[in-house]
């Protein structure tokens, strides 16, 4: 790990309901009992959710963020959107951004890039997810993407401090494939390396997500280049999201 703390950011989807709120306690209960781990949880529910969930750990060590927003910093006529301005009215301190669930869904690296401004301009620091395809890896052009999507990104991005790289190859998310460790070292290596040359971005914080559970964790926490994990479907079960954070930080 090559910053203070070790993220563990739970990526809820479109899952969950008001129920969902009780499965907090589990997780507060563990943030108190290894208060003195140096780790950050951060929850990530549906929009319905995020006003339940601030209440819930608004007096803990978790934090809340929401899974996109608009570009548009305040209001605007959008009808189904979000703005970074209410995001931050419901608590979030948070916000992810350039998922690839949403790229396949048309959105472009302009779009993402003016989500990305409006977000630090409104005070949120914004979760940039990354990450190549299977056709795109098959034709060894990782490298190109990364460097594409960081650079068109982060294009003209002043606070960088505010900004977290999540490394999501697409074909990982959600097949239980995950990369190898070399491959993933030396893939974190170029992001490294791209956000130092190109963007000036010295001590960037860079997260894995893809596939990452309880049987795969202890070995992806052994690459040191990793500053923490980007969750999907095993955050949505207490026990074994606090499991992941446990085989990572004892």
């Amino acid at each position: 790990m090559t910053n203070k703390y070790i993220y563990f950011i739970a990526n809820w989807k479109m899952y969950g309901d008001l129920k969902s709120v009780n499965s907090l306690n589990k997780v507060i209960n563990f943030t108190k009992k290894y208060k003195k781990k140096k780790f950050k949880l951060i929850y990530c529910p549906p929009y319905t959710l995020l006003e339940s969930f601030y209440k819930k750990i608004k007096r803990t060590k978790i934090e809340l963020g929401g899974q996109n927003c608009h570009f548009e910093p305040s209001s605007g006529p959008y009808t189904g959107s979000i703005s970074p301005t209410m995001l931050k009215k419901t608590g979030a301190k948070h916000v992810i951004l350039g998922h690839s669930e949403n790229r396949n869904e048309g959105e472009t690296e302009q779009q993402i890039n003016k989500k990305i401004n409006s977000s630090v301009k409104c005070g949120l620091k914004v979760i940039l997810c990354i990450g190549e395809t299977l056709v795109q890896k098959k034709k060894k052009k990782t490298k190109q993407i990364l460097l594409r999507q960081i650079i068109k990104g982060l294009y003209k991005i002043k606070n960088l401090n505010n900004i977290t790289i999540a490394y999501e190859p697409v074909w990982s998310i959600g097949t239980g494939v995950v990369p190898s460790n070399h491959e993933l070292e030396k893939n974190i290596k170029t992001i490294r390396n791209i956000l130092k040359k190109n963007i000036k971005f010295k001590r960037p914080k860079v997260l894995y997500g893809g596939s990452v559970n309880i049987k795969n964790i202890r070995n992806l926490a052994r690459i040191k280049d990793i500053d923490g994990f980007l969750i999907g479907g095993a955050s949505q079960n207490a026990k074994k999201f606090i499991d992941i954070v446990k085989k990572t930080i004892i």
